[in-house]
């Protein structure tokens, strides 16, 4: 997921699911729903097949009451081992790759149109990615794009100056030092107000810097390696790349000391820290905070929220304590590093060389993915307009609405019936999901991107001109009424998002396509798949974190004192299953980091299952519900949820996932849920011995 300025911290779910291929039709072995021995036996079910779970996919060796993820895909994890250009592998790659076939098509024609009317998206969206291809003319341009920017830092003499660079790195979305930018005022959700907080690190998370086991020290030493070979790169000899990579590092540790841990970050309460800018300049006084402000186009504030106190005191200290000459280098190295793509191949190969540490890929992705992810990025409104054109019927929305408000209609009967909330607590949770806003596919009123000029030039120049105008636009909202229109993710986008202080969950089309969603699939199919998604970001909503904002957005506390002790006690059993999972030797899932997703995967099947129920009955009403390739609608329905979460993913890749990554890895996020759900212990015929099975009183539920 992307991060997003004007949507921050966002409660977001990878979701990271894909629906299987149509079935072939070989029974299951050994799972019937078992029936009361009390009732008289069911007449015989209809046997039909269609658009369903791929049964070629399931390990018949593996039990389902044992290890539902090895039964239910299995036999696709062995016949799909991950690509040399990947770190990790599953069906969102598929659908990934889907998608990207279709983009590619849309942009090769969109580059290849050199009659498009000037200033139109067509234009734009065809030159940014024909000048992103044209490798020839990137090597042959070498540094002379960047080289105004180069000779921008360059010129920095005095703090003074420094602040001046650094507020246009900021206009580049640089993210050196901190992070500032446009958002909702999560306390008073109908105003937008100026965001800062911590940031500017290269490595993924301030632990990187701080650990001292193995792992982490061969990181860092292949961190050092990228430093010095990229500033060799920009000319300087090899003593001086060195000292040069240790001032970067030196002052990157001093920022990651003072950061937040991932799960403090999860504190919303702890991260508002609402103050005038006057008061801000008091405390934070060496960054000028009028003075960067005005260079921002956001001089018109009057207040700022400070989401990491500490660390911006830190930030200022060393703006002014360091030594000019390091924090130069440090503005040249994020500069030229955040510039990567549109440079020379040497550079892109010392980036690959560091993330083959990283994560683990041992052959670089193809530039047209790398490029065609680019366009999305910064003109992803204008291209996702010609997208949306091939990719998105209006049958495909309508059915994806209906999905949603089933799913809204179960959570509302999980909220009216739940047995340990007040009466009050209810009231304002049904009123946060009445006022709940959907938004599906793509936006009703598109982005205008008049102001900005793409040309065949430069793909670099194309880059550092998105970026700005991007930064402007977010600026703009400063003083504005809120935007409901707004949407933090591109239509070709395949994931969704919570938004909390906006109270919205948002679906692109990207993630609606088949094999992931088809309006035509069984409907226990889509329901396990992209209904378990909209369940997941519906009860977003009501997770640890989603539950302290009310219907309007606003960061309020509306539970009772005995609601909250009780729904902190349930949340902390989840806490304890998921810490107890270990995917690695010495490797333990992080409870309190990955709590609001394991929440909304649990909460949301949970509410997804009665969505199916509710359709079935009014498909089916008291008469049989067919078996589609021998399976049950409510075995389809968790079968589903299980195989678009297979994924194979390398050590590095898992490791790096644990400790910077909310979500559990995929085989915690389709195991854990069903561990506490009957339902699923029924459609399975799973017995108390096994191990997908729970003791009733070690259970986790919530709704």
């Amino acid at each position: 997921m992307n991060t997003f300025t004007l949507l921050p911290r966002l409660a977001t779910a990878a979701g990271l699911l894909a629906l299987g291929g149509c079935a072939a039709s070989a029974p299951p072995a050994s799972t019937t729903t078992p029936t009361a021995t009390t009732a008289p036996a069911p007449a015989p079910e209809p046997e039909v097949h269609g658009l369903s779970i791929n049964v070629a996919d399931i390990d018949r060796t593996a039990a389902p009451c044992d290890d539902f993820f090895q039964f239910a895909g299995g036999a696709w994890l062995k016949a799909n081992p991950i690509p040399g250009y990947a770190s990790s592998w599953g069906p969102r790659n598929l659908l990934q790759d889907r998608n990207q076939a279709l983009m590619r098509r849309i942009l090769d024609a969109a580059a290849a149109n050199r009659a498009a009317a000037p200033g139109s998206n067509a234009q734009k969206v065809g030159d940014f990615y024909a000048s992103a291809m044209d490798t020839v003319a990137i090597e042959a341009a070498g540094l002379k794009y960047l080289q105004p920017e180069l000779a921008r830092v360059a010129a920095v003499k005095d703090r003074r100056t420094l602040l001046d660079a650094l507020a246009h790195q900021k206009m580049l979305q640089i993210g050196t030092y901190f992070n500032i930018g446009v958002e909702v005022d999560e306390k008073n959700s109908a105003q937008y107000i100026v965001g800062m907080s911590q940031g500017g690190l290269t490595l993924p998370d301030r632990d990187y810097y701080l650990k001292d086991d193995e792992r982490s020290k061969k990181i860092r030493e292949a961190y050092r390696t990228y430093l010095r070979n990229t500033f060799q790169l920009l000319g300087d000899n090899e003593a001086t790349a060195r000292k040069n990579a240790e001032a970067v590092e030196r002052l990157e540790t001093r920022l990651a000391r003072a950061s937040r841990t991932r799960v403090e970050l999860r504190d919303p309460q702890a991260n508002y820290n609402k103050m005038t800018v006057a008061e801000a300049t008091k405390k934070y006084p060496h960054l000028e905070l009028p003075r960067l402000l005005g260079a921002l186009q956001l001089g018109a504030a009057k207040d700022v929220v400070v989401g990491q106190p500490a660390f911006l005191a830190e930030a200022d200290k060393l703006v002014q304590t360091e030594p000019l000459a390091d924090q130069k280098t440090y503005l040249r190295w994020h500069l030229v590093r955040t510039a990567t793509s549109g440079l020379p191949q040497a550079y892109v190969d010392e980036a690959f060389r560091f993330q083959q540490v990283l994560g683990g890929a041992k052959t670089q992705t193809v530039r047209w993915k790398r490029m065609l992810a680019a366009t999305d990025n910064y003109l992803g409104e204008a291209f996702g307009q010609l997208y949306v054109d091939e990719a998105f019927p209006p049958r495909a929305k309508a059915k994806a609405l209906e999905m949603v408000a089933n799913v809204k209609a179960s959570m509302a009967d999980h909220i009216q019936t739940n047995t340990w909330m007040s009466p009050a607590t209810k009231e304002e949770a049904l009123k946060k999901l009445n006022a709940l806003r959907v938004k599906i596919g793509y936006p009703d009123q598109w982005k205008d991107y008049s102001a900005l000029t793409i040309s065949r030039e430069s793909y670099l120049k194309n880059l550092l001109a998105a970026r700005q105008w991007d930064f402007r636009d977010e600026a703009r909202h400063l003083g504005q009424p809120i935007d409901r229109n707004q949407w933090g993710m591109t239509p070709p986008t395949v994931n969704a998002y919570y938004n909390p202080p906006m109270n919205e969950i948002v679906f692109p089309a990207g993630y609606l396509q088949p094999p992931f969603f088809n309006p035509d699939a069984d409907d226990a199919v889509n329901y396990g798949a992209i209904g378990g998604v909209m369940g997941h970001e519906m009860t977003h909503g009501f997770d640890d974190q989603g539950r302290q904002y009310d219907a309007a957005g606003n960061l309020r506390d509306w539970w009772t004192q005995q609601d909250n002790d009780e729904f902190n006690r349930r949340a902390a059993v989840v806490g304890r299953q998921y810490d107890a999972f270990s995917p690695l030797d010495s490797v333990h899932v992080n409870g309190k980091l990955t709590m609001g997703e394991n929440l909304a995967d649990f909460a949301g099947l949970t509410i997804v299952y009665g969505a199916l129920q509710k359709q079935l009955q009014k498909t089916y009403g008291t008469g049989p519900r067919p078996k589609i390739d021998g399976f049950t609608p409510e075995q389809r329905f968790f079968l589903a949820w299980a195989q678009l979460r297979r994924t194979n993913i390398r050590p590095e890749a898992l490791r790096q996932q644990i400790l910077t990554d909310p979500h559990s890895p995929g085989q915690y996020r389709t195991i854990g849920p069903l561990m506490n759900m009957p339902e699923f212990y029924q459609a399975f015929g799973c017995q108390p011995s096994q191990k997908m099975v729970r003791a009733e009183q070690d259970r986790a539920k919530i709704w």
